[in-house]
Parts: structure tokens; C-alpha cells; sequence
């Protein structure tokens, strides 16, 4: 593949994302490829003003903001895909930390359908692999709770919220046909799991 692949991590919160990212890029540079790795919200030049319209949303939950919170996003989104996604060396493999897919699980009103078309319409870079990094909601909202930033979150904030972010998710898993990564067990396991659906679709590309 002369291109760069393009691979999502998206997940709740304590899913791991971060953690198997990191992982999979040391065993893929160790494999010599070529990694670049990417974050959504450290990419994005309009976070903050996106952030400040998403605490409103939160304080006063509405179908009007909502979404323009998800245009906000996908706006980001078809910014990124044209001045960072097309700038990556041809050959690499681009992983990113969040993507459309996430709003499946961040988004409470707006159908996740409606959102996918949002970004559609704005030719938001479609990846060549989705992942979903999933675990159950107890095992990754302890996590969450046990980081010294703890869960970090402006729209979760109880168990209940991650209960149902998760559940969400799983669903448009699901939906979608994307990959599923439990990461309940090693971090090398669920490695290994990325690492191989990433091969595949490179040899598939050959």
C-alpha cells in the first residue's frame, strides 16, 4: 500500500485506547513499518471552542446543540483530513486516538446514523480500519477512576453514563461491521489482535 493506512481507535473512557496504541506502535516499529500517531483533540484547531459549546450542551441538553456539536466535530474532522491526514509519508501507518467513531458512544440525541452522514457530507477521511477498544463498563470506569487525572470526562460523570456510553458503543459495533477489541484481558493480547487485523488489511492492499 503506497498510501498511508489510516486506523481508528475509538473507545469509552477507560477502554484502554491509549495504552494499546502506544503498545501497537512498538511492536509495529519494531516490525520496521513506518508509524505516525495521532490525536483527535491535539489535531484539531477548533477544540476549544468546540469544548466550551459541549459544556453547554451538558449543562442544558438539547437536540439544537447536540447538533451542532457533532458539525463542530465534523468540521474538525474534514480539517484534519485535508491538512494533517494528506501530509503523512506515503507508506506509513497512521493511528489515530478517536474519530467519528466515538460519538456513537459521546452523543445521546442525535441518532449515530445522522452523525456518520454528517461526516460523509463533509468528506471526512474514511479509516481503512476501525477499532473498537470496549471492555466492560465496571473494569474500565475502575480504571478511569485509578488514573491520576482520573476520568476526565465533561459529559460522564456517574457509572450509570458509562454504562450506557458503553452499551452505545457495543451497538455500533455491531451496526457497522467495525473491529472489536475487548481489552479485559493482556495488554499483549489485545495487541497482538490489533497488530494482525492491521496486517491483513495490508497484505490485502499488496
Amino acid at each position: 500500500m503506497n498510501r498511508p493506512l489510516f486506523v481508528s481507535l475509538d473507545g469509552p473512557k477507560g477502554a484502554g485506547k491509549t495504552t494499546l496504541l502506544e503498545a501497537v506502535t512498538k511492536v509495529l516499529r519494531a516490525d520496521n513499518k513506518k508509524v505516525i500517531r495521532l490525536c483527535e483533540k491535539k489535531s484539531d484547531p477548533y477544540r476549544g471552542e468546540t469544548m466550551a459549546l459541549v459544556n453547554k450542551l451538558v449543562r442544558n441538553p438539547s437536540r439544537d446543540l447536540e447538533l451542532e456539536v457533532c458539525e463542530r466535530f465534523a468540521d474538525s474532522r474534514a480539517w484534519i483530513s485535508r491538512h494533517v491526514l494528506t501530509k503523512q509519508p506515503p507508506g506509513s501507518i497512521i493511528l489515530i486516538d478517536r474519530w467519528y467513531p466515538s460519538d456513537a458512544a459521546f452523543r445521546r440525541i442525535i441518532p449515530f446514523a445522522e452523525i456518520l452522514q454528517l461526516n460523509i457530507d463533509r468528506n471526512v477521511r474514511v479509516p481503512d480500519l476501525h477499532v473498537g477498544v470496549v471492555t466492560a463498563p465496571d473494569i474500565s470506569w475502575a480504571r478511569a477512576a485509578a488514573r491520576q487525572r482520573g476520568l476526565s470526562s465533561t459529559v460522564i460523570h456517574r457509572l450509570e453514563e458509562h454504562v450506557a456510553c458503553t452499551q452505545a458503543f457495543e451497538r455500533a459495533i455491531a451496526d457497522h461491521g467495525w473491529i472489536l477489541c475487548r481489552n479485559e484481558g493482556t495488554i499483549e493480547a489485545a495487541t497482538m489482535q490489533v497488530v494482525s487485523q492491521i496486517n491483513g488489511v495490508l497484505r490485502c492492499a499488496l
